[in-house]
């Protein structure tokens, strides 16, 4: 009962959408409207403040940090731990309180790694560092992800962070594709290669500075 009170806990914590907010309270906009469409730290960097990406990116990942750690606490063992992070990073793609139009989930996902595997939240990290250095982050994390449990198998890790890694990966995957319920073109190549291009790129179209800093009025 306790691991089934912390999923949901994990989820509804997950949920709160601090980049939303920082949209709304500091410029008064909704971000969903802006950019890639997700809410998220990247969004809150190009569209509302630089230095409003601190904030958000702490709550963030504390989302994940705090439940995880709780069910350490509690004893209720890794697997349950894993469980519970992984929660909050699907509250945070598909959050309750923002009709299920979240971010990415990159952030809680790296709070769970900190309690749980922090080499697993350095390999992550660097990853994104280098996306950061050339100015695409989407294609980085994305091979962050599908690396990650090879890591940590390699490290001889145990088996509730190999699972839990995939399972973020399948999470990453689904939600790339999904995309926050924007739609998708006819079937046929046009529909293929953006499906490839969400999986890949993590965006309809190639250019990246044309998709990231799209507004309504475009």
């Amino acid at each position: 009962m306790r691991t089934i009170l912390l999923i949901l806990g994990g989820y509804l914590l997950g949920s709160i959408p601090s980049a939303y907010l920082a949209g709304r309270w500091l410029k008064g906009i909704d971000l969903r409207q802006y950019g890639s469409g997700t809410v998220s730290g990247s969004m809150v960097w190009e569209h509302v403040a630089h230095w409003a990406v601190i904030p958000v990116g702490i709550f963030d990942l504390l989302k994940a940090v705090v439940p995880t750690w709780l069910a350490i606490q509690l004893g209720l063992g890794q697997h349950a731990a894993a469980a519970v992070g992984l929660a909050a990073t699907v509250g945070h793609n598909w959050p309750l309180y923002l009709g299920f139009t979240g971010g990415r989930g990159i952030s809680p996902f790296l709070g769970a790694l900190l309690v749980l595997f922090p080499w697993g939240f350095l390999w992550i990290l660097a990853f994104l560092a280098v996306g950061w250095l050339i100015g695409d982050s989407a294609p980085l994390a994305i091979g962050a992800l599908i690396t990650l449990p090879v890591f940590a198998n390699w490290l001889g890790t145990s088996a509730p962070i190999t699972s839990t890694s995939i399972g973020m990966l399948l999470v990453t995957l689904a939600k790339r594709v999904q995309a926050n319920g924007r739609p998708l073109p006819p079937p046929g190549p046009e529909r293929r290669q953006v499906i490839l291009r969400r999986l890949l790129l993590d965006r309809d179209i190639v250019p990246h500075k044309e998709w990231i800093r799209r507004r309504p009025e475009n």
